[in-house]
């Protein structure tokens, strides 16, 4: 079964109420702008052409759909491309990296920053489970790495057991004081 734009799109962001509207009012919206300049010829009345309209804009997305459809046809990825794969593709993108986008902010803000660096990038990405496993082969140019100690590295403090700057003995041999 084929799907509309407006399923594919309600699977993406997952408000249906919101989609519906933008969904209805970008149809029906455009649909009567485009039928208010069917019949006008170059009688000087109205314009003769509509202006261009990108595909983008047409999706509702900020990332470029024709540009990504360019790229599919030149990578020669499959022999033949679909309209609705760079429309796709693009709103994932998008999706992508708006998520990213709002962690590192995030991971900024927590460090007092204003400006996001690489360093906040990675630490957005390592401390989010699916972005991690998305990303899990992936270097990130002066991200550094997550702040870990080994639980088996950090001392034991136990019952009667004094501090280890306190006593030198148990590291020196007995042979070598006297």
């Amino acid at each position: 079964k084929q799907k509309t734009a407006y399923e594919i799109a309600q699977r993406l962001v997952g408000s249906e109420m919101c989609i519906r509207d933008r969904y209805q009012r970008r149809v029906h919206g455009e649909s009567k702008q485009l039928m208010s300049s069917v019949g006008k010829g170059k009688g000087g009345r109205g314009k003769a052409t509509s202006k261009a309209v990108s595909r983008s804009s047409k999706a509702g997305l900020q990332f470029p759909v024709g540009r990504i459809a360019r790229f599919l046809k030149q990578g020669r990825y499959a022999e033949r491309i679909g309209a609705g794969a760079p429309v796709y593709m693009a709103a994932v993108l998008e999706y992508l990296c708006a998520e990213v986008l709002e962690l590192a902010g995030n991971a900024a803000r927590d460090n007092k920053k204003t400006r996001i660096v690489p360093r906040h990038i990675q630490l957005a990405i390592r401390n989010d489970e699916e972005l991690n496993k998305l990303m899990a082969n992936t270097t990130i140019a002066s991200g550094g790495v997550l702040p870990n100690i080994h639980s088996a590295l950090i001392p034991k403090k136990g019952k009667g057991e004094e501090e280890p700057s306190q006593s030198l003995d148990q590291f020196t041999h007995p042979n070598i004081l006297q």
